[in-house]
């Protein structure tokens, strides 16, 4: 009776958990559906001049990464694939990793992930309202989010990635303010339901962004604690896409800039393409 009754258990928790998990995959579809639904539908198109009153590193920014006359879509969803670190600069702990990601600055995204190291395997998904990761596909190890932290910390991400694979979505507008840093670099805030995060972009002489920083509401810190930190990436290996050029390789992490910096994000985009409405 005792061994039926601890199967039963058993049996019991893990029909539980699987439910749960599958609760999880429902709730990726519906947000990458509702993310999906925010693309234009019939999208106007890029005329440099969009751009001609924005500061000179700007203009040249928008100029390199969007041909004249390219639909403005402003949502992608693509593939990558590379290695993400649980570690830290000493002792990275890296992970192979594949994901999939839908973009839709400034509204949100959803960013679905497969990791491994050995016979560890690691998966969920992350996006503005939750944290979300499961251990060999069954046992729930973080989740997190619904907070103001949270959020907070999530905008100043997929902003800044907005920079690199969803330029259509920062032209200039009621919540886009460009302005000048100096020769060879521009800052744009953007602003959207309460929030607000600032980033920087560096381009190169012909245009092409090679780095992007800015300070992100993070708790990635020794006492775990939320407060600005730099944060950062560099970018390389752009390929033109539907008009769009676009970078393949990007390497990002916390405490961008200083001695402290550790590339805990290192992928290649295998596929990337702008969904219809």
């Amino acid at each position: 009776m005792v061994i039926y009754a601890l199967s039963t258990l058993i049996l019991l928790g893990l029909a539980g958990l699987s439910a749960r998990r599958f609760a999880d995959h429902r709730a990726d579809c519906r947000t990458v559906e509702s993310l999906v639904r925010h693309q234009p539908r019939d999208p106007a198109r890029f005329d440099p001049a969009m751009v001609d009153h924005l500061p000179e590193p700007a203009r040249r920014y928008f100029r390199y990464t969007i041909a004249p006359e390219t639909p403005l879509y402003t949502v992608a969803t693509f593939s990558m694939e590379g290695k993400f670190g649980m570690g830290d600069r000493d002792l990275p702990k890296y992970l192979a990793m594949s994901a999939r990601q839908t973009l839709a600055a400034p509204v949100g995204f959803i960013w679905s992930m497969n990791a491994r190291r050995d016979w560890m395997r690691l998966s969920g998904s992350d996006t503005g309202r939750w944290t979300r990761f499961w251990l060999m596909g069954l046992l729930p190890v973080a989740r997190m989010g619904g907070t103001p932290d949270h959020a907070r910390s999530a905008f100043g991400r997929y902003v800044a990635e907005a920079v690199f694979w969803t330029p259509a979505a920062l032209l200039p507008g009621p919540n886009m303010h460009w302005e000048l840093v100096d020769v060879n670099v521009a800052r744009v805030t953007v602003r959207h339901n309460g929030l607000s995060q600032a980033v920087d972009v560096t381009v190169a002489e012909d245009g092409q962004p090679i780095q992007v920083r800015f300070d992100r509401w993070s708790n990635a810190n020794p006492e775990k604690e939320y407060r600005w930190q730099p944060f950062g990436g560099y970018l390389s290996e752009f390929r033109e896409v539907e008009g769009f050029r676009l970078p393949m390789h990007v390497e990002a992490g916390n405490h961008f800039g200083t001695e402290r910096y550790f590339p805990f994000f290192v992928v290649d985009v295998t596929e990337i393409s702008f969904p219809n409405a």
